[in-house]
């Protein structure tokens, strides 16, 4: 069997990379992204540019976004020259990768379904881009079997680990624990780091010394070092990106009545960083806020 035409709408640093991972795995990839340029770095590997998110809809059996935040997943499914507007056959697939708000997941997959028959993932992810260009992305999704079925092949080819949750919006709210813990451990490393360097301490022995223990995981074994090295071009994540997240994070819980005070003074730690003029500096680079420079 041929594998499904693919679109993709959003080629920011990680749908370049998912895009590049999609092509090498044998899909066929239409893509569109709202700053033309960026195409640039798809489209030589084989990826086909189209003039609308309509016209990428027209394109494609599966479709797959990764915008910025919610009101960018509105505009370009339902705006002018939106993915609804495309006279798409029945029957098609959204996979939405971007992080947005679970309730208006749900809303939007509604109306997507009512109005065009095409169904309609939330797929968000955690990794970072060379998880994605490797395949080794967390992926979490909510959505009908059905559809979560459909999209499984195009979710393998970017995915390590793919745990469906639930229906619609399921794969979302567990975007919103993932960013809570996340948020906070990028915090929790630009503090322990910061105490380390001050301390005297041989901070690039702490990943190894500490292995094994309940202090270690990801975020000590990747985002402290980098830390460490001041290591944040060209940036895996940004800044304002992490603290638009953490904002929702708190939205998220005020409407179930949960205070979260941890995540709050995270949340003010990155909008104090990004006030400082951080905002499009690698997320990692919250350590500025404590120790600027390593020591020599």
């Amino acid at each position: 069997m041929s594998a499904p035409r693919l679109g993709f709408i959003g080629i920011g640093i990680m749908g370049e990379a998912m895009v590049l991972r999609l092509l090498e795995s044998g899909f066929p990839v239409t893509a569109w992204n709202r700053e033309p340029e960026r195409l640039e770095a798809v489209l030589p590997q084989g990826a086909v540019a189209a003039k609308s998110p309509a016209a990428v809809a027209a394109a494609s059996d599966i479709l797959l976004l990764c915008v910025l935040h919610t009101d960018a997943v509105r505009e370009v499914v339902f705006g002018p020259g939106g993915i609804a507007t495309a006279r798409a056959p029945a029957g098609g697939v959204l996979i939405d990768h971007s992080t947005i708000e679970p309730a208006a997941t749900r809303g939007m997959a509604e109306r997507l379904a009512r109005e065009t028959g095409w169904g309609w993932v939330d797929a968000p992810v955690s990794g970072g881009p060379q998880a994605a260009r490797e395949g080794r992305l967390t992926i979490m999704a909510g959505g009908a079997e059905a559809d979560v079925a459909r999209a499984a092949p195009v979710l393998a080819a970017l995915g390590a680990r793919v745990t469906h949750l639930g229906p619609s919006g399921a794969g979302q709210t567990a975007k919103v624990l993932n960013q809570a813990i996340v948020g906070a451990g990028y915090v929790a490393m630009a503090e322990a780091l910061a105490l380390a360097e001050a301390a005297g301490l041989d901070a690039d022995a702490l990943p190894a010394a500490l292995a094994g223990g309940h202090a270690d995981g990801s975020m000590l074994q990747r985002i402290f070092p980098q830390m460490r090295q001041r290591a944040f071009e060209p940036p895996a994540g940004r800044a304002r990106q992490m603290l638009k997240d953490l904002d929702a994070v708190l939205a998220f819980a005020r409407e179930h009545g949960v205070a979260l005070p941890l995540v709050e003074a995270a949340t003010a730690r990155f909008a104090e960083h990004v006030a400082r003029g951080e905002g499009m500096s690698d997320t990692a680079s919250v350590i500025r806020l404590y120790r600027p420079d390593p020591p020599g």
